[in-house]
């Protein structure tokens, strides 16, 4: 114990930086930042945590400032007789943010983070066959085949986009999952893709650009100029196959704004009237990490930056009452007990006209 020695004592800090800066993993952050005073007040002084995070995500980049909830301000504490000054309250206030916000996108829950249906480039049959249906996880609703089809177009480049609003304005995105539809009323058994798919996250350019005053008969065009798109992911190629299909982002991406769009590229299907091309898609399903309650932010425009609120300093997580089923989780119950209940009669025409009634029990539901 007597030839213990404190490297950051005895090397040059800017070495010891770059050592502590080699550390990718919150947890062994938090070890270092642990060890003792002067290694807590190391880590706090070169913002070690902010640095662990903007490398996780770039889009971090884009904060202007950390905002506390329930803190007091510097003006405050100095009126109180405190002795901090601004600079160290600063330091300390984002070397607790950042720290909690790295160990929050490395421990919340994945789950799946669509909240609902903003817009659609085209819709062919609306509202039957509206986007609406892309958040059912059943091939058959209500006795309906449950897609959303496009417009058929004779020019198989034209590029169809979908739009979704994300259950936080803040969320970790890692993965988002697609199934195709495959016509099963159709001769065939046509399956009506795409060649390739691109993922936009971002926000709203105002707070009413979200859809609320969009028409409640047809999603227009024009629904795309409402956001900034702050991340646009490469192009994926889309599997020939009839299942969901996974798209792993190659990193997890911070989408600031709660913003979603899917880009359908290179339509294939051609419709059995008409002969032109459409793309129909039966299910999407966006999965990461929302970040309220203990997260909130404000978008600064036009600047584009925003403020990191810190809502509660503990790792609070988004989730549904405890004990109570979601409305999500009881709707995909009843598709599913539907579907089962169909498969004897779906190649039958679109539409299943002899399904037999269903009631679930008490204890079931």
């Amino acid at each position: 114990m007597e030839t213990c020695m404190d490297f950051l004592d005895r090397i040059d800090p800017d070495i010891s930086l770059k050592i502590l800066t080699y550390l990718e993993d919150s947890s062994d952050l938090l070890r270092a930042s642990s060890v003792s005073r002067s290694w807590r007040h190391f880590v706090i002084v070169n913002g070690l945590w902010k640095q662990l995070c903007l490398r996780m995500f770039p889009q971090l980049s884009r904060v202007s400032h950390v905002f506390e909830l329930n803190k007091l301000s510097t003006k405050e504490l100095v009126e109180a007789g405190s002795s901090y000054s601004k600079e160290w309250e600063s330091l300390e206030r984002d070397d607790r943010a950042y720290a909690l916000l790295a160990r929050a996108c490395t421990s919340f829950i994945v789950r799946d983070c669509v909240l609902e249906a903003i817009s659609a480039s085209s819709t062919d049959n609306y509202p039957e066959e509206s986007i609406d249906n892309t958040l059912q996880p059943a091939d058959i609703v209500a006795r309906r085949a449950s897609y959303w089809l496009t417009r058929g177009q004779s020019n198989p480049a034209v590029t169809e986009r979908v739009t979704y609003k994300l259950v936080d304005e803040f969320c970790v995105i890692t993965e988002i999952n697609i199934r195709p539809f495959q016509a099963y009323f159709q001769s065939g058994l046509p399956l009506y893709l795409v060649k390739a798919m691109r993922f936009r996250m971002g926000h709203p350019k105002s707070p009413m650009g979200v859809g609320s005053d969009l028409p409640s008969d047809s999603y227009p065009d024009s629904a795309d100029e409402k956001f900034i798109w702050t991340y646009t992911s490469q192009e994926f190629p889309v599997a020939q196959e009839s299942c969901l299909q996974k798209y792993k982002l190659p990193e997890p991406v911070l989408c600031v704004g709660g913003i979603l769009q899917i880009e359908l590229q290179g339509r294939i299907q051609r419709l059995e009237t008409g002969g032109s091309l459409s793309t129909r898609m039966s299910y999407v399903q966006v999965m990461g990490r929302p970040l309220s309650p203990t997260f909130g932010v404000e978008i600064l425009e036009p600047s584009g930056k925003f403020v990191l609120k810190i809502k509660n300093n503990t790792l609070v997580e988004f989730q549904t009452q405890p004990g109570i089923p979601s409305a999500d989780h009881l709707q995909r119950r009843r598709t599913y007990f539907q579907h089962i209940l169909s498969i004897p009669t779906i190649l039958q025409g679109n539409l299943v006209d002899d399904i037999n009634e269903f009631e679930m029990s008490e204890d079931e539901e």
